[in-house]
This record gives C-alpha cells, sequence and structure tokens, in this order.
C-alpha cells in the first residue's frame, strides 16, 4: 500500500481510512507528483517532542513533522508524524472539530511533500489556501 497509516498512541480517531488513504493519492496526482510510499505515524506530544529536538535541534511542541525520504525529485516517499495531542488543542484553539483539524494536518503533511513550504507570510497564505481547497473537496 502507498500510504499507511501507524499509531504510537491510540488517542486517534480515523474513520474511513480507505476512502482518506485514495484522498491523499488523489492529493499527489492532482499537484502532478507521483508518490511512492508515505506513512502517517501518529504520536503524543512528547513522542514527537523528542524527535522534534533529536532531529531538528528544536526544543518545542509541535502537530507535524514531515520528513522527505525521496532520493530523486520524480518518486516522492515520506514520513509524517502528527501529534494527536496538538491537533486537539489546536482544534479546540480554533474552534474547529478535531477530526476537521486532523485532516488539515494530514494533508498539510502531504502538501509539504508535494513541495509547498510555510516558513514566509506569502507561502502560509499558499498552504492554508491548499489544505482549505482539499478539506472541502474532501468533505463534501
Amino acid at each position: 500500500m502507498i500510504v499507511q497509516f501507524f499509531f504510537q498512541t491510540k488517542k486517534v480517531y480515523l474513520p474511513n481510512r480507505k476512502k482518506l488513504k485514495s484522498f491523499i493519492n488523489f492529493i499527489f496526482k492532482n499537484e502532478k507528483k507521483e508518490l511512492k510510499f508515505i506513512a502517517y505515524i501518529f504520536c503524543s506530544d512528547e513522542y514527537l517532542l523528542k524527535i522534534n529536538q533529536d532531529f531538528l535541534k528544536h526544543n518545542y511542541y509541535t502537530d507535524i513533522i514531515t520528513f522527505d525520504m525521496s532520493d530523486s525529485k520524480k518518486l516522492i516517499e515520506g514520513e509524517i508524524y502528527i501529534s494527536v495531542e496538538r491537533v486537539k488543542e489546536n482544534a479546540k484553539d480554533r474552534n474547529v472539530q478535531s477530526i476537521k483539524e486532523l485532516y488539515r494536518v494530514i494533508f498539510h503533511g502531504a502538501l509539504h511533500l508535494c513541495g509547498y513550504r510555510d516558513k514566509a507570510d506569502l507561502d502560509i497564505e499558499e498552504m492554508r489556501n491548499k489544505e482549505d481547497f482539499y478539506i472541502n473537496q474532501y468533505l463534501k
């Protein structure tokens, strides 16, 4: 399977995984990218903090870390780590349903692998627009 889900924590509700995996494949096709493999690892805040410290030398909590493991620009493969606790907290802060925020973060990781960035203001705006587009497509 090209898209796989792994669970370090049991505190995640992920309905209709087959549909979600197909939709993630659709994102890559729509962005004209070829996906070889993507692993989503749903984890705790502490687990992701340790990854953030060890690999990125950052000492703060985050909702997502995306690792591009591609050998070439042609075939994309990567690992995406998502803190379920951080997603739930962000949903509460943004006053949205937890599942909708989870989809936003899942699609955000895929978009990073497609080449989108989120450091500069214009990049953030473009990323948010893409996230909103794909959330709306998925939920319709």
